[in-house]
């Protein structure tokens, strides 16, 4: 397994190593322990999550104000734009994002700390994403910055207006969103 630091330091891609032959493939989708060496911290995942998107739909971009989660991304089928916002204010990366395009075939995985909000675009119709979280679901610390936002500049890779949530078209600006410390 291969984890390597994006341009924001604290995301990380993650490649496996995969054994594959006439029969299919194997790989190790996750190791603590090569995880933790790599990340430099002990976490527990609590939760893990699972969606389905048809094409041209867009999730977030969201994160929990309290209870904040760390994620690890992949994608079972189909692909998506994988996108992470620092909003750690102390961070001498707030403000700035990064994306990459995780799929089915590539086997990519992400990891998205704590103090970040994140979202993605779905590439393929049937694109199923599984992701583990460090702290559970809180409704009430849920916070969503405006995915189109002209602060972020986000180059999502649209050919047409996305599929968006009711929820996630009234995202916060980045300008006026609650940000970590």
């Amino acid at each position: 397994m291969k984890i390597t630091p994006t341009e924001i330091p604290d995301v990380m891609i993650i490649e496996p190593r995969v054994f594959g032959d006439e029969r299919g493939f194997f790989f190790e989708s996750f190791n603590e322990k090569v995880f933790q060496d790599k990340i430099g911290s002990e976490l527990r995942f609590v939760q893990d999550n699972h969606s389905r998107s048809a094409a041209n739909v867009l999730r977030g971009l969201h994160y929990q104000i309290q209870q904040s989660q760390g994620k690890l991304v992949r994608v079972v089928a189909g692909a998506v734009f994988d996108v992470a916002v620092d909003i750690r204010r102390s961070s001498p990366t707030f403000g700035q994002w990064v994306g990459y395009e995780l799929s089915a075939e590539n086997k990519q995985q992400i990891w998205v700390p704590p103090g970040f909000a994140h979202g993605f675009l779905s590439l393929v119709d049937g694109t199923e994403v599984l992701y583990k979280t460090t702290d559970f679901y809180a409704p009430e610390h849920e916070r969503s910055l405006l995915w189109n936002d002209p602060m972020l500049d986000i180059a999502w890779p649209l050919a047409e207006e996305p599929i968006v949530s009711a929820k996630d078209q009234i995202g916060q600006p980045f300008s006026t969103a609650e940000v970590f410390a």
